[in-house]
């Protein structure tokens, strides 16, 4: 990979970052698109995969993968 080309998807990964609570943290499903994932079922493998690397290196999953769930508007009168 060449040196613009990282330095281009380091711009996007920091752009696409949030802060919560003090904390920086970033969104699976917006990264997902940045790693060319289309769809979230491929990407949703990958991060299992990462919460067993987590596991094994003695980390505590829930320390690094908060689960979030997207909400949608309620209708009125919901």
């Amino acid at each position: 990979m060449k040196t613009e080309e990282i330095k281009q998807l380091f711009t996007k990964f920091e752009s696409a970052s949030s802060e919560f609570e003090g904390i920086e943290c970033w969104s699976a499903r917006e990264q997902q698109a940045l790693l060319g994932y289309s769809k979230w079922e491929n990407f949703e493998k990958v991060i299992l995969k990462a919460k067993d690397a987590c596991a094994n290196a003695g980390e505590t999953i829930k320390d690094h993968f908060p689960d979030v769930r997207k909400t949608i508007p309620m209708p009125k009168g919901a």
